[in-house]
């Protein structure tokens, strides 16, 4: 028996190598050719955006100077006021159209969009109440407080409220860096927080709603919002020594992308929510933002095993992928 096992491992071990390297060369080939792609259109994207940008630079640097000098003395205000209250004015922008939805299944044809097919409709009023206290506590009471030390830690590498505006193509740059680091930090941390001795004190509490919906991307433990939600998109002005209006643009998008990610409709011309809703679903894949360090470590495969999979792209049309892309009919 011990001999069996014993040739069993061995025979696995060179499986698991290959699924590793295999894994890597995939990462290794998607990431060539998205930078091959990018190379490829880059000088013709950014001529039309640098054109435009250029053309209303001038414009964006006077209203910026007129607010430095309006905040003379207080930029620490101005920082305070920028980070927290623009991005919250997104946030809250996005989720109370969605919550109208939610609540009232109004308009009628959004619901042929949602990926969950039963669930929240509508929405049970206590728990939704309830997870919007949460998602207000962490952005008032530890966000808030954050944002506020934010601000000395920037300046100690460069002023974030300094005189010039960020150029276009070092604002690319910057969205790049920023989008690297929290995958690595947000798919770390979030596969710290689903181990046993973690999941059941802090991260459960997310994992409450197996159908999520938008307002819920910040309900979380405060130890989860701090580590996964907030550090993870807060390390990137840091490493950049970013501009107050860099910060401003990454943090309203980030929102707005996870607010997508758990809005539980796949809608036309959107981010594809897919791959997130699937881990609600099924709590063990699905654990980073983009989808890289899955496939690189084999938290997908499950997930791409599914229609699920398959509908996980843009949206181009008005069809709902669920009906042009069904999931195949329950056994009895």
């Amino acid at each position: 028996m011990k001999g069996e096992a014993g040739s069993r491992l061995q025979d696995e071990k060179p499986k698991q190598e290959g699924h590793i390297w295999g894994s890597m060369r995939r990462t290794a080939f998607i990431l060539g050719s998205g930078l091959l792609l990018l190379v490829a259109f880059w000088n013709s994207v950014t001529w039309h955006l640098q054109r435009f940008w250029g053309a209303s630079g001038h414009f964006w640097q006077a209203q910026w100077e007129r607010l430095l000098f309006t905040f003379e003395g207080r930029e620490w205000t101005l920082f305070v006021l920028g980070v927290t209250y623009l991005p919250a004015l997104s946030f809250w922008s996005l989720n109370g159209l969605l919550l109208v939805v939610d609540t009232t299944g109004k308009p009628s044809f959004i619901s042929r969009y949602r990926i969950q097919v039963g669930k929240n409709q509508p929405v049970d009023p206590v728990k939704l109440r309830r997870s919007i206290r949460t998602v207000l506590f962490n952005q008032l009471l530890i966000s808030l407080p954050m944002v506020v030390f934010f601000y000395p830690i920037l300046k100690l590498w460069r002023d974030p409220c300094r005189r010039e505006l960020p150029t276009f193509h070092w604002f690319l740059l910057e969205l790049a860096v920023f989008t690297l680091i929290e995958e690595v930090m947000f798919y770390y941390s979030h596969r710290l927080l689903h181990h046993p001795s973690l999941y059941k004190k802090i991260h459960k509490k997310h994992h409450e709603w197996t159908a999520p919906i938008g307002v819920i991307s910040l309900y979380a433990h405060p130890f989860e919002h701090v580590v996964s939600n907030m550090l993870p998109a807060m390390v990137g002005p840091i490493v950049m020594g970013s501009h107050l209006s860099s910060i401003i643009m990454w943090s309203s998008l980030a929102l707005i992308i996870t607010t997508i990610s758990h809005c539980g409709y796949h809608l036309p011309f959107l981010p594809s929510p897919e791959f997130h809703d699937y881990h609600h679903l099924k709590f063990n894949q699905c654990y980073g933002v983009l989808g890289v360090l899955d496939h690189f470590h084999g938290t997908d495969t499950l997930f791409r095993q599914t229609k699920a999979y398959e509908r996980h792209i843009l949206l181009l049309g008005f069809t709902p992928l669920s009906e042009s892309i069904p999931d195949p009919p329950k056994m009895e």
